[in-house]
């Protein structure tokens, strides 16, 4: 009998059925060991210039660099938040009071329609207006809820939230000081040439790095400049407004215009016309730019990844994952890109030698 390769099958066995439940524990804080590891891989490169500075101490420089993090990301996304909390709470409240009515909103728009606009709805079989402002309003108060409702449990799931921020930040401690010596782990057990090995964890951090760096700083930069335009055009709650648009904008070409774009209509539909005209123009040559710039430079350019597929991969992660899908999709694309690269390369690299061994 063949005790060694039963022993070895019987180690594999017990790894795998371990490895799978371990992950099974950490799947109630999925989120915060996940945003854990995604900050860490972040601020490395930091931690590493303060790891230098002050002499090789692990634990200050991993403090250090937490405090970094506090400040920069992680306090004013807090204060975003209590900001939005507030105003989406009072938002809702109108929309339930009836002071915001969106059908009214709708009905005043369709009533500025100019006739040619209604021929050509006629055309394309839309042109029962009463049917259609009804769908339009439902979907408007819908999507309205929606948002506000989303605004308002984060404050809600107080609790919840605090138990998964200080696991993060725990996490992320022990992360920043001893990442480098786990991945070099992980990568000595990784059953690969250490060539392909090199290829997985360098496209592996640098889509995390691209992707969040990427999505974030163009979400921000469209919804401040989105919020700013509203707060400028006496749009009421342009502080929620901002945010979705910054949240909508991380679906890639088509995002904020998703909100800018039905109130420019509608300004010009109701006499507003320097109002619409304003927010058309700010929102292609400003908010627009920003989105067809910023985003192939900080995504495409670092994943090495075609606009297509950066755009693709991020609304599928987002439609199957949430919020973390933003990340989680583009990785995925990333390492599938990597995967099939290496094994070209490979099948090539044996085709050639096949053609130059001698018969």
């Amino acid at each position: 009998m063949n005790y060694q390769g039963i022993r070895e099958k019987t180690f594999l066995t017990l790894l795998i059925v371990f490895s799978i439940a371990f992950v099974v524990i950490l799947l109630p804080f999925y989120g915060a060991v996940f945003w854990s590891i995604v900050l860490a891989i972040l601020f490395a490169p930091f931690y590493r210039k303060m790891l230098h500075k002050m002499h090789k101490r692990e634990n200050l420089a991993a403090l250090a660099t937490l405090l970094l993090c506090l400040v920069v990301v992680i306090l004013p996304l807090t204060l975003i938040s209590v900001s939005l909390v507030r105003e989406a709470s009072a938002f809702y409240a109108e929309i339930r009071g009836g002071q915001i009515d969106f059908v009214a909103f709708i009905q005043k728009g369709f009533s500025a329609m100019p006739s040619w606009l209604i021929g050509i709805l006629d055309r394309f079989g839309i042109g029962n207006l009463t049917a259609l402002q009804a769908k339009l309003a439902a979907a408007a108060v819908q999507g309205s809820e929606f948002f506000t409702r989303q605004a308002i449990n984060i404050g809600q799931n107080t609790f919840n939230f605090l138990v998964g921020f200080t696991i993060m930040l725990y996490i992320l401690f022990f992360l920043l000081r001893d990442g480098d010596r786990l991945a070099a782990q992980i990568r000595q057990a990784a059953p690969l040439n250490q060539e392909h090995k090199r290829q997985l964890f360098n496209n592996l951090t640098g889509a995390i790095r691209a992707t969040v760096k990427g999505n974030i700083i163009v979400a921000a930069v469209q919804g401040a400049l989105g919020g700013i335009a509203f707060w400028f055009l006496g749009v009421k709650g342009a502080l929620l407004w901002a945010v979705i648009m910054a949240f909508l904008s991380l679906l890639p070409a088509v995002g904020a215009a998703l909100i800018w774009a039905p109130v420019a209509i509608y300004f010009l539909l109701t006499g507003s016309i320097w109002q619409g005209v304003v927010l058309i123009a700010f929102g292609v040559l400003v908010i627009g730019l920003v989105d067809n710039i910023l985003r192939p430079m900080l995504v495409g350019k670092d994943t090495q990844m075609p606009d297509y597929i950066v755009l693709i991969s991020t609304v599928g992660g987002m439609a199957l994952l949430g919020l973390n899908g933003f990340v989680i999709g583009p990785v995925i694309a990333a390492m599938f890109i990597t995967l099939w690269q290496t094994f070209s390369a490979g099948n090539q690299k044996d085709e050639t030698e096949k053609l130059h061994r001698p018969d």
